[in-house]
C-alpha cells in the first residue's frame, strides 16, 4: 500500500485530523502515515507480534471494521505485516480514540488531536469501555448474524456487565475476564479462517458437551472481502483452577527427585520399566511406588482418563465432516512426509550452526544426531499407511502440561489452537490422537528435566544419575498413562489401530515432536537442548 509520506499536514505532532473519528479511515493520508510511520515502531514492541525474528516491510491494511453500540464507535484493524523475506502476517489490533490522559497510560499508539480535540489513539482493549460494549454485544446477540462484525452466544447465555480486566500476561494473544465467571480471548495472529480453538471449544463443550474444557459461551466473527470467516474473539466460562498441569508436576517431581535422598533410594537398584508398557498401578513396582508415591500416578491416570474422554468425544461424530474420522491414505502421507522433511532440514542446519553452544551430554547427543540423520530422516520417510488400520480425527494439535489446568483432583483442557509453527490449514487436518498422546508424553519429559535442572542446588545426586532416574520415572509415567488411556479408547470403540501400529505411531509422533522442540531450544536455551536431543536418542536407539 505505501512505504512513507511526506504530507506536510500530517507530519507535524501532534498530529491534527480535521475529519470526525467516524471518518477516519476515508482519509487516505492518515491512513498512509498511521501504517508506515506509527503502526511499523508500535508493533514490533508488542509481546503478541509472533514476527520479531524477521525484518518487517511494510504494513497493509487488510480490512477495518466497526466495533459499536449507542454511539460508541472503535475500530478493528486487520494488519497485513509484510517482511522482507517474502512472506506476511496478519494481526487484529481494535483502536480507540480517547481525550482523557487517564485512559491512555501505557499503551499510547499515537496522540493526535481529530477536530481540534487533543487526545491518543490507543489500544482499545485497554479501555473499559471498549471491552463492555464488547460483551454486551455478544449477550445480545441474535440467533443468525449476517452482518460484517458478527456476534454470537451460546441460548442460556445471559447476564448484566460488572467489571473486565486483564487475565495476566499473554504471548500470543490477549484474554479479558468478566464479571469474575467469563474469559474473552482476543486472537491477535488472524487467519483466514475459522480459529480452531474457537472450532474445537465449541464443538467439544456444545455439540459433545465434554465437561472437562471451559465451556463455550460466545464468540465474534468478521467476514472480509472474499467472504471467509475470521475469529476475533472467543468467550468461555472461567474455570477456577490452582495453575496449569505443568507448574503443578514440577511441585511433585521435585518432591520425587527429593526422596532419592530423603529415603536414601539407590537408583542403580530401581527397576526399569517396559517402553510403551501399559500398567495399572497396582502393577507398579513396590520399590517405584515408595520413590514416587502414588498422587503422582494417580493424577497421571485421572489425566490419561480425561484425555481419552476429549479423543472419544472428537472421533464420534459422523454428521459434522470437520469433526468425522478418516482413514489414513496417500495424500495424508504425502502431505505429513513433506512437512516433517522440511521441518527435520531446518533443525538439521540449525543444529550444525549451534554446536558450539553445546557441551557434555547435548554435545554428545548432538553428534549423534548428526551422525545418524540419515537413519532419522528414513524413519520420517518410511510411513506406510496401507499398514495402518486405525482412524484419524481432529486433535488438541498441541497438547502439553501448560495447556491443562489443575481444578482439586482434575484435570481441564484449554487452548485449541494447535501448533504455533503450522498454517491454519495444516492446524485442522486430521491426526492419530496418540500425536496428543506423544506430545504429552515429550512434556512429562521436560517436566522432569526441568526439575533437575532448577534443582541441581537442592539434590546430592550428580547430574547424569538425576537424568536416569527421571529416565526410569519417565517410562513408568507413560506406561501408566498408557494403561488407563488405552482401555477408556477401546471401550468406547475408538480405533487407535493394533499394538505395534500404536507404538509406531507412538515413536514417530515422538520423534517429530523433539524435531520440532530441537528448533527452539537451540535459538533460545542451549542449555536445555539435551532434553529433545535425549527424547531423540531413545526413539533412534529403542
Amino acid at each position: 500500500m505505501t512505504k512513507k509520506s511526506n504530507n506536510a499536514t500530517l507530519m507535524q505532532t501532534p498530529y491534527n485530523i480535521k475529519d470526525r473519528w467516524e471518518q477516519i479511515f476515508d482519509n487516505e493520508d492518515f491512513v498512509k502515515i498511521f501504517l508506515s510511520d506509527v503502526l511499523e515502531a508500535y508493533i514490533i514492541k508488542q509481546r503478541w507480534y509472533a514476527g520479531k525474528a524477521s525484518k518487517l516491510k511494510y504494513i497493509e491494511l487488510a480490512e477495518y471494521f466497526r466495533i459499536q453500540q449507542h454511539g460508541e464507535v472503535y475500530y478493528g484493524l486487520i494488519l497485513e505485516v509484510n517482511f522482507k523475506e517474502a512472506f506476511y502476517q496478519h494481526y487484529f489490533l481494535p483502536i480507540a480514540f480517547v481525550s482523557d490522559e487517564n485512559f491512555a497510560k501505557d499503551d499510547r499508539i499515537l496522540p493526535i488531536s481529530i477536530q481540534d480535540k487533543k487526545g491518543f489513539i490507543i489500544d482499545a482493549i485497554n479501555l473499559e469501555a471498549f471491552r463492555k460494549v464488547v460483551f454486551e454485544r455478544i449477550i445480545t446477540a441474535v440467533p443468525i448474524d449476517r452482518t460484517k462484525v458478527s456476534y454470537h452466544k451460546k441460548d442460556a447465555f445471559t447476564d448484566a456487565y460488572e467489571s473486565s480486566r486483564y487475565m495476566g500476561l499473554e504471548q500470543s494473544n490477549t484474554s479479558i475476564i468478566y464479571n469474575e465467571k467469563y474469559v474473552l480471548k482476543f486472537f491477535r495472529r488472524i487467519y483466514a479462517d475459522r480459529n480452531p480453538d474457537y472450532e474445537m471449544s465449541r464443538f467439544l463443550s456444545e455439540k459433545k458437551e465434554f465437561k472437562n474444557t471451559p465451556m463455550y459461551l460466545g464468540s465474534v466473527q468478521i467476514k472480509d472481502q472474499e467472504e471467509t470467516n475470521i475469529t476475533i474473539a472467543l468467550m468461555q466460562e472461567l474455570v477456577e483452577n490452582e495453575g496449569d498441569a505443568w507448574h503443578y508436576m514440577l511441585t511433585e517431581f521435585h518432591k520425587v527427585f527429593s526422596n532419592l535422598e530423603y529415603k536414601n533410594i539407590n537408583i542403580d537398584q530401581l527397576p526399569e520399566g517396559e517402553d510403551f508398557g501399559r500398567l495399572d498401578i497396582h502393577d507398579v513396582p513396590p520399590q517405584i511406588i515408595d520413590w514416587v508415591g502414588l498422587n503422582v500416578f494417580t493424577k497421571i491416570q485421572k489425566l490419561a482418563l480425561r484425555t481419552a474422554e476429549m479423543h472419544i468425544a472428537l472421533g464420534s461424530e459422523f454428521e459434522d465432516t470437520a469433526f468425522t474420522p478418516t482413514r489414513f491414505n496417500g495424500d495424508y502421507t504425502v502431505w505429513l512426509k513433506n512437512r516433517l522433511l522440511y521441518q527435520f532440514q531446518n533443525r538439521l542446519n540449525t543444529i550444525e550452526n549451534n554446536l558450539h553452544k553445546l557441551d557434555g551430554l547435548a554435545l554428545e547427543l548432538a553428534q549423534e544426531f548428526l551422525e545418524r540423520k540419515n537413519e532419522i530422516r528414513k524413519r520420517f520417510v518410511n510411513f506406510d499407511w496401507t499398514k495402518l488400520k486405525g482412524e484419524r480425527i481432529r486433535v488438541h494439535g498441541d497438547y502439553h502440561l501448560g495447556q491443562i489446568l489443575v481444578k482439586g483432583d482434575d484435570f481441564y483442557i484449554l487452548d485449541f489452537e494447535g501448533e504455533p509453527e503450522s498454517t491454519i490449514r495444516d492446524r485442522k487436518v486430521k491426526q492419530p490422537p496418540l500425536k496428543d498422546v506423544a506430545g504429552l508424553f515429550r512434556s512429562f519429559h521436560y517436566a522432569i528435566y526441568a526439575t533437575i535442572f532448577n534443582n541441581l542446588n537442592h539434590y546430592k545426586q550428580d547430574q547424569d544419575d538425576l537424568f536416569l532416574a527421571g529416565e526410569i520415572l519417565y517410562q513408568y509415567l507413560k506406561s501408566v498413562f498408557l494403561g488407563t488411556y488405552i482401555i477408556e479408547i477401546q471401550k468406547a470403540n475408538i480405533n487407535i489401530g493394533y499394538h505395534q501400529e500404536r507404538i509406531f505411531l507412538l515413536k514417530y509422533s515422538l520423534l517429530e515432536k523433539a524435531v520440532y522442540e530441537l528448533g527452539y531450544e537451540l535459538n533460545s536455551r542451549p542449555r536445555w537442548a539435551v532434553i529433545p536431543l535425549k527424547g531423540i536418542s531413545n526413539i533412534i536407539n529403542n
